[in-house]
């Protein structure tokens, strides 16, 4: 049987077909649907985990007690679980863990463009990328046969373009497996400095091995052509240089490290060219060209952002069909907070108040853009709250106005540890916890907060309230973020407290919860066009002919606007 699935719903079918037993993850964009798609087959135990760290921890200690694991994230969750890989490099597995890193070229949702490729070479793991959604499906169960032959996680390497397109997959049905018995072992396990140090030469053995298979494995291989033009390319850049280059001869990897160096040198020896077509670091022309051959890539292809056929015959000389035709002029969209949102309220009384604020990960990071203006600092998920503190350290006159703001699921993920930070060094920064009851920008996903799993079953909630005040905040305090006037004076009373404080802006995303209120509507009347109501940013409400005018179509009835016009002319029914 035959079905059209994205590279994402490819990898959880894979899972699937090839007896995968545990799964965990932590949501991010472009990586979130392998967990959704995942949980869909209920003989897979399919969990969300605070962050990536602990989803790969769970998953190293599935696959040592002898299951199929899959672990899935976004590039820079790689980052988050980097300490259990390098050592998990070390003990190696029992049942085959593969480990899903989704890169995100051009940034499309990520704070940064970062290559993933080199952590397989840093923790001298092998690294398998697909090249559309069959590969995606049948690289995880090859994946997992190669964890289980070498003894070491497995890194299946997707991009953006890989995990969102859509091709023709073949399904089976799942095989039969069962989980491996676990045999105490604390040479190969407990990873103390004595027994590390002999795993660091098996290590490099296992290496030696790896670098044989690179060079049989039929998922590196050649497709013969016009040989005066070689390419050498993997992942989503091979369809783009099929297309581009359609008579050219191609050295297509699957099986990306370590790299088939024989091959390679063999493939080169028979063209007269030769390029390397790959998005984002020269990780392959790197290597070739230390290989000794002359090789054309980054001179002439871009280091930034995502490649595609017309680039690549632009460079190369290919089929630039496409380009021939004029290009669609698209309107400008910028992102904004959706109608009803309840971290609009919050960053517009910020900017009120003029305050530094340290951000963080999530929906509510368009509070920087304006209208809204009201974020200062956004570097990586829970930075908000520790940055608030180096702050406060090197300008200590200005920590009464400086706050952190962090949303619920992001604060769970790493702002706990930076919270007590603030408590245990002295601090008396403020932390705002923008509380939506979901991990909102991914598409809603549970967390340990919501009191659901990745399945909805019920379980326990965490009351982050409580949290706050067992790491030593007293000053805890939950309030709406629609009582507008009562955040106001709440958020100034805060800051100027000199201890920690934590003020937690409690309210359902609006997308989940849906506002029961009536719309509201502007009598044009009262209105006299000061476009105070334009400032919160709302795209419910539009300004023409010196008037404002609400939507009723978008309009949920949040009641934020009527609370910042001071003449009164926003209201539920005009007279």
């Amino acid at each position: 049987m035959k079905a059209l699935l994205t590279g994402n719903e490819a990898i959880a079918r894979g899972a699937y077909e090839n007896g995968v037993t545990v799964a965990a993850a932590y949501p991010g964009t472009p990586s979130t649907e392998i967990l959704e798609n995942v949980g869909q087959y209920r003989e897979i135990k399919a969990q969300w985990s605070p962050n990536e760290k602990v989803a790969m921890e769970v998953g190293v200690g599935s696959a040592i007690a002898g299951a199929r694991t899959l672990v899935a994230m976004k590039h820079v969750g790689v980052n988050v679980a980097a300490d259990p890989l390098f050592t998990a490099s070390y003990s190696g597995v029992n049942g085959g863990l593969v480990l899903v890193s989704a890169d995100d070229p051009g940034m499309h949702s990520s704070q940064n463009e970062q290559d993933n490729r080199a952590y397989a070479k840093f923790a001298k793991v092998p690294m398998f990328e697909p090249s559309d959604s069959q590969e995606a499906k049948d690289f995880v169960g090859l994946g997992l046969s190669i964890s289980e032959q070498f003894d070491a996680p497995v890194f299946l390497r997707v991009t953006t373009r890989i995990s969102h397109s859509k091709t023709v997959v073949e399904l089976r049905d799942p095989e039969l497996t069962s989980v491996k018995p676990y045999v105490k072992d604390i040479k190969k396990y407990v990873m103390m400095p004595a027994f590390a140090r002999q795993k660091r030469v098996q290590l490099e053995s296992r290496l030696e091995a790896l670098k044989a298979y690179s060079e049989t494995t039929p998922i590196n291989r050649i497709e013969w052509g016009d040989k005066r033009v070689g390419v050498i390319t993997s992942g989503i850049a091979y369809q783009y240089a099929r297309e581009a280059l359609p008579q050219a001869s191609i050295l297509k990897l699957g099986f990306t490290w370590p790299l088939p160096d024989k091959l390679i040198k063999k493939f080169a020896a028979d063209v007269e060219t030769l390029y390397v077509i790959e998005e984002n670091e020269p990780y392959l022309e790197e290597h070739i060209k230390a290989l000794g051959l002359q090789v054309l890539g980054k001179d002439i292809l871009p280091v930034i952002g995502e490649l595609s056929v017309q680039a690549i015959a632009r460079a190369l000389g290919g089929s630039s069909a496409p380009t021939d035709r004029p290009a669609a002029k698209v309107p400008v969209r910028p992102p904004v907070l959706c109608p009803g949102c309840p971290h609009r309220p919050v960053f517009y009384l910020l900017k009120q108040l003029k305050l530094f604020v340290t951000g963080d990960i999530g929906c509510y990071t368009l509070g920087a853009l304006p209208p809204l203006d009201s974020m200062d600092t956004c570097i990586c998920m829970g930075a908000s709250v520790p940055m608030a503190l180096g702050f406060e350290k090197a300008h200590p006159e200005l920590a009464e106005k400086t706050v952190a703001v962090i949303g619920d699921s992001t604060f769970v993920h790493s702002g706990i540890t930076g919270l007590i930070d603030i408590v245990y060094n002295r601090g008396t920064s403020t932390v705002l916890i923008l509380d939506n009851s979901t991990t909102a920008m991914t598409g809603h996903q549970e967390h340990p907060g919501t009191g659901k799993t990745l399945h909805r079953e019920p379980t326990a909630a965490l009351d982050l309230e409580a949290l706050c005040k067992a790491v030593g905040v007293q000053r805890t305090f939950v309030i709406d973020p629609f009582d507008m006037e009562g955040l106001r004076a709440l958020i100034a009373r805060e800051v100027a407290v000199r201890e920690p404080s934590v003020i937690i802006a409690k309210r359902p995303c609006v997308l989940i919860v849906k506002q029961e209120e009536p719309v509201l509507c502007i009598d044009h009347d009262k209105c006299v066009g000061c476009k105070m109501c334009m400032r919160i940013g709302c795209p419910a409400i539009t300004h023409a002919n010196k008037k404002s005018t609400i939507n009723a179509a978008l309009c949920v009835g949040c009641g934020v606007c009527a609370q910042v016009c001071k003449f009164d002319a926003i209201g539920k029914e005009v007279e």
